[in-house]
């Protein structure tokens, strides 16, 4: 996918969606554009997250892109958490982890109070669910969370860090 092709999928995008984004005007955020944004935004269009302006941080002069696919990104799954999970697993290892790949992108995934916000703007993962970022007194004991979105309302869970499955992927999101 070209530059171009990239950037009239988000505009599109950014059009259809306007009650994600109020009073955020397209050419201050496409002013915002550079190769390593585009890379960035390129992996998350890619791997099915379908990146939108979901706010302004004003404190930080910076627009949020984030996945806003209904389900978690389908090119993003059957990750465990991080590198020394996937290297504790004796046998069927995932190709990589969730960690290693939003470094690798220069995207950050979403801690519990970004997927609440994004929760807060329709609902997602209501089949699959989405690892997030995991405070540290929790993975030094083996585990991770991840959420998803049943009965109207948001969850949040534990799980191992070496688990993965097909329908559990991940969110991120890119401050412009």
């Amino acid at each position: 996918m070209s530059n171009e092709e990239l950037i009239t999928i988000l505009e599109n995008r950014f059009i259809n969606n306007k009650e994600m984004h109020k009073d955020i005007n397209w050419n201050d955020v496409l002013k915002r554009f550079n190769d390593n944004v585009l890379c960035s935004l390129k992996y998350m269009e890619e791997t099915g997250g379908e990146p939108d302006v979901i706010k302004y941080d004003k404190d930080k002069d910076k627009y949020v892109y984030c996945d806003t696919s209904v389900e978690s990104p389908i090119g993003r799954r059957s990750l465990c958490y991080d590198k020394e999970a996937l290297e504790s697993r004796k046998s069927s290892k995932p190709s990589s982890d969730i960690i290693s790949e939003a470094i690798k992108y220069n995207v950050k995934i979403l801690d519990e109070e970004d997927y609440k916000f994004l929760q807060s703007l329709g609902s997602f993962d209501l089949k699959s669910s989405s690892w997030i970022m995991t405070p540290i007194e929790i993975r030094k004991q083996g585990g991770a969370l991840f959420g998803d979105k049943k009965y109207d309302r948001t969850f949040i869970y534990h799980n191992g860090a070496e688990t993965y499955y097909s329908n559990r992927g991940f969110r991120v999101l890119l401050k412009i």
